[in-house]
Formats: structure tokens, C-alpha cells, sequence
């Protein structure tokens, strides 16, 4: 541990007490930890950031190494002529444009991909039978009829219950009260 004996500690710890003391002791050794902790978090952010630059080093000599061994292999066995290419298809013929000058095998073959010779065509809908039972909606209930009186008040507005005539005189008395 940073090249301390347990001797050298033990003096430490006893100088620590003694200047310190032991009631604020624990707070300091917590403020210590804190900026042990904080040291590492630093030191290790250092080390992520060296580590990365290293590696970005050794990523671009790699690169290099293999652009060049690319290069000599590609000097060494350099690639085949088209030779051994398919013959264009007997009807497509080139047409060239007369205003451009430039072929439209290109248009011919990407009007061709919009849509591919094997897809079918949609089918037609089959003709309606002579006779086809319709359905028709059921009508609609009859309205319930009302079960409450019609009140002025409006509709948001809670209606007391009814109480027994008995109850409701003595609330009276005891709202009176």
C-alpha cells in the first residue's frame, strides 16, 4: 500500500488521533476517501483516454499495413479481363436517343423491373348472384320513460335523497341549534 510498512501506518493512525481526535476522526477519514475516490475516478478517465488514443494509433498502422499488402497482391495477380462476360440477351437491342445520344436500355430495363413479366393480374370480381339476402339493421329500442320528475334544475346538479318525515324534522332542530 504505497509502499507503507505496518509500522510507518501505525505511527500515522497515532499522530492522526492525536492531532485530529477521536470524535472528528471518522468525518475526516471520510472526507480522505472521498478524495481517494475522486483521485481514481480521475486517474482512471487519464488512462481511458491514453488507452484510447493508443488504440487509434494502432488502427491506423494496421490500415496502412493492409492497404499496402492489398496493393502488392493486387500488383502481383491483377485482376482477369471481361472475357468470360455473358452476351446481351437477343431482343434487347440498343436504342439510342436521338436528342441525347445516350442508350435507353437503361429505361427499358428499369420500366421492365417496375413490373416483372411472372406477376399476374389482379383478378375480377366475381358477378353478383341474381338473388342475395341483405341484411338490415334491427330498429332501434323505444325510449324508458322517465322515472324521476322533470326538475327545472339542471342535469349536473345531485338531488338530495328523501328522508322519512320523522328525520327530517329533527335535522331541522338540530341545524337550527
Amino acid at each position: 500500500m504505497f509502499g507503507i510498512d505496518s509500522t510507518e501506518f501505525l505511527v500515522i493512525v497515532i499522530i492522526a488521533v492525536i492531532v485530529i481526535g477521536p470524535k472528528d476522526l471518522p468525518r475526516a477519514l471520510y472526507k480522505v476517501g472521498q478524495i481517494v475516490g475522486k483521485a481514481q475516478g480521475m486517474a482512471r478517465h487519464f488512462r481511458t483516454g491514453i488507452d484510447a488514443m493508443v488504440r487509434e494509433v494502432e488502427l491506423e498502422e494496421l490500415e496502412k499495413k493492409w492497404a499496402a499488402q492489398n496493393k502488392r497482391i493486387m500488383e502481383d495477380h491483377p485482376p482477369a479481363p471481361a472475357t468470360d462476360a455473358l452476351p446481351p440477351p437477343d431482343d434487347v437491342t440498343p436504342v439510342t436517343d436521338s436528342a441525347t445520344g445516350a442508350d435507353s436500355v437503361e429505361a427499358e430495363a428499369s420500366a421492365a423491373s417496375e413490373k416483372p413479366p411472372y406477376v399476374a393480374e389482379p383478378a375480377k370480381p366475381a358477378p353478383k348472384p341474381a338473388f342475395v339476402a341483405e341484411s338490415r339493421p334491427a330498429p332501434a329500442p323505444a325510449p324508458a320513460p322517465a322515472a324521476s320528475p322533470v326538475t327545472d334544475s339542471p342535469p349536473y346538479v345531485a338531488q338530495a335523497p328523501a328522508a322519512p318525515e320523522g328525520v327530517a324534522e329533527a335535522r331541522k332542530g338540530d341545524a337550527a341549534a
